[in-house]
């Protein structure tokens, strides 16, 4: 498509000019800078869920015509998303999940077999790709540095120190609180170097960027990857694992019930293969065909056109934060090349509670604010340490900051309206 016409763009999808309430200014456009926790519908998402609405029946339990639609359908789905992220079926397989959280915590159940078993995670990880590990297995954390950013030579150091004991390392391909992108090849060549796997969460990157599970140096291969479809524009409570064939075929399910088990009897059960043994109960079509033509979209689009236009307009919403005295910007802002489209400040004399009530009652501006579902990040970039912050929580609560997170359709309208609304912000609250 390559197009850089934000006109264009935003017609492809349902809802962006529908009008809100805004107190003193009637109805108006709001501006959506919250992508980073659910994105709006595109329309071809929305024609083909009400195509499919018609012909809707189960899956993979009847040979009705409707069933057989549905059921084909569903496969359909499956096989793109392998397509999609260049996993080869004989290796791996698309597990229907619904969502990253839902994905990660049964990778964790499924994967982890004893409480011995190391596994690498990081201090950046959502809360989602860091509960699921505790309490399952021996966690490892790898620190961030001061500007946020991971240390790969800190994972290094601890791959090398217990080297084959490693089982795992979990990691956010992008973060949700300042938009890093990890070096996801090179993370995955030192955990195989001696026989580990690496789960790539991938709720904020697959949006942005394209994923390839295989490498032309196979040890730089993915192993495992879990992400959300309302997070790429296809929110219909989805979302997939595409993993390893094999380790989900030797591993009970996480989840049992109707459609897990080839045979029953009244003392055993003899499992299918996965991803069957790993989709109990009745499918989610709905989400399963949305992600499907979601990610047709984006593709037609093409990553560069994203890329780009996500790039210029952070650079130039950080450019105009930067000239506002009262402002001040969390992570490195100089150098973004390393940066999905999230920014995250504080305005001084306001609280974030109050800077996200006020963009989204003076302007219908909606941001995200708090501690991001990432409180042991959040506080780190926030430069608040470990033995401050008991004192810290009893007089100002939860730290937190407040996120600016794009999205394909967002355009340089939006971020002046955003900027002339927080200059008002700092002149009219800021105290």
């Amino acid at each position: 498509m390559h197009k850089d016409n934000k006109d264009d763009l935003r017609k492809l999808f349902v809802g962006l000019d529908k009008k809100v309430n805004v107190e003193g200014k009637g109805r108006i456009i709001p501006i959506n800078f919250d992508n980073a926790a659910t994105t709006p519908p595109f329309k071809r998402v929305m024609k083909k869920i009400l195509e499919t609405s018609e012909y809707y029946g189960s899956i993979e339990r009847g040979d009705g015509q409707k069933s057989l639609y549905c059921s084909d359908l569903y496969e359909e789905s499956r096989n793109y998303l392998l397509k999609y992220f260049n996993a080869p079926e004989d290796i791996y397989t698309a597990i229907f999940v619904a969502n990253t959280t839902d994905g990660l915590n049964m990778v964790s159940n499924i994967l982890i077999n004893s409480k011995d078993d190391i596994v690498i995670t990081t201090r950046m990880e959502h809360h989602s790709n860091d509960l699921p590990w505790r309490g399952k297995c021996n966690l490892k954390y790898v620190e961030v540095r001061e500007d946020g950013r991971i240390n790969i030579n800190d994972i290094e150091e601890l791959v090398d120190k217990y080297r084959e004991r490693i089982k795992y390392i979990t990691i956010t391909g992008a973060s949700n609180v300042t938009g890093y992108i990890n070096d996801i090849k090179r993370i995955a060549k030192l955990i195989h170097k001696y026989g580990g796997k690496i789960i790539v969460d991938g709720a904020q990157l697959v949006p942005h960027k394209r994923v390839s599970m295989c490498q032309e140096d196979s040890s730089e291969n993915i192993d495992f990857l879990v992400f959300s479809g309302h997070k790429i524009y296809a929110p219909f409570g989805s979302g997939a694992i595409i993993g390893l064939k094999e380790s989900f075929n030797m591993n009970p399910p996480d989840s049992k019930g109707g459609g897990t088990v080839d045979l029953v009897l009244d003392d055993r059960e003899i499992w299918l293969n996965t991803p069957e043994k790993n989709e109990a109960g009745t499918p989610n079509l709905f989400g399963a065909v949305a992600i499907m033509e979601a990610m047709k979209e984006v593709e037609r689009i093409g990553f560069d056109t994203i890329e780009k236009n996500e790039k210029e307009l952070l650079k130039y919403i950080i450019d105009g934060l930067k000239d506002l005295s009262r402002v001040r910007l969390y992570a490195d802002n100089e150098n973004i090349n390393d940066r999905l489209g999230i920014l995250v400040f504080t305005i001084d004399g306001m609280s974030y509670e109050e800077v996200g009530e006020k963009l989204s009652e003076v302007r219908g501006i909606g941001v995200r604010q708090g501690g991001f579902c990432s409180h042991p990040y959040t506080r780190r970039v926030l430069g608040i340490a470990d033995n401050e912050l008991q004192n810290y929580i009893s007089k100002n609560g939860v730290p937190g900051l407040v996120r600016v997170s794009l999205g394909i359709y967002n355009t340089k309208k939006e971020a002046n309206i955003f900027l002339e609304t927080i200059e008002y912000l700092c002149r009219r609250y800021a105290k």
